[in-house]
């Protein structure tokens, strides 16, 4: 019997779709007929969080995940997925507080990477994520890693193009161009892979857009969470 998996969603929506979608396509493909996944959704408002994560709220942020991973917990989630890379920011808090295995979103892209004999990746993400240490820190302890970021000014560009247009669901080539300008000048620079370190860049870059090999974090959560399901996967009950 598949265990209940638990999402932590809305943040944005436009990627909680991608996982859930995601989700569902691999349970059909492992079981066949009309199998779907056996989940719990809880989708907050993005606004809400956004405003946190501008004034620096962490720990008011953390509270708001906390309590929704309770929430699913009582209704029978057996696991924990927070739909976003950003809000990993705050996951042990959230591990604690929800008592059940909380599936943390960089352990499963580095042992992606791992597999795949990569050393230094290139983070793409939202600022937060880019500048803070939390990601980083975790991939270098962790696995070995040493991620690397873009400079200032793509930073920027990469932030921005997240929260203004794929969050919104818009999806621009000449974005696209700018990510892939980004992705040259990192691989010329000694980059040997991508991480698509927010939830909605999948939406926007591709495999077929990168010279070098791309690491969507959405799609290696949402397989992480079936395998967990399935009872192919273990983790501790709090994230370290």
């Amino acid at each position: 019997m598949s265990r209940i998996i638990g999402l932590i969603g809305g943040m944005s929506w436009e990627s909680t779709a991608t996982y859930y979608r995601e989700i569902n396509e691999l349970v059909r493909a492992r079981r066949g007929g009309l199998a779907s996944a056996d989940l719990l959704l809880r989708s907050v408002d993005f606004e809400a969080i956004v405003a946190l994560q501008k004034a620096g709220r962490w720990d008011l942020a953390e509270a708001a995940l906390a309590g929704a991973a309770e929430g699913l917990v009582r209704a029978g989630a057996g696991c924990i997925l927070i739909c976003t890379n950003t809000m990993h920011l705050v996951a042990d808090g959230v591990a604690r507080a929800a008592s059940v295995p909380l599936i943390h979103i960089v352990d499963v892209v580095g042992q992606e990477l791992v597999a795949a004999g990569k050393k230094r990746p290139l983070l793409l993400a939202t600022r937060y994520t880019m500048e803070q240490a939390f990601y980083r820190d975790r991939l270098r302890a962790r696995f070995g890693l040493e991620a690397i970021v873009p400079e200032a000014q793509d930073r920027g560009a990469v932030h921005d193009i997240i929260f203004d247009e794929l969050c919104c669901g818009v999806v621009r080539s000449e974005s696209r161009q700018r990510y892939v300008d980004v992705i040259e000048a990192a691989a010329a620079e000694g980059a040997d892979s991508v991480i698509l370190g927010c939830t909605e860049i999948g939406l926007l870059i591709h495999q077929t857009d990168s010279n070098l090999p791309v690491f969507d974090s959405t799609k290696l959560h949402a397989r992480a969470a079936v395998d967990f399901s399935d009872g192919s996967l273990q983790v501790d009950a709090v994230a370290a």
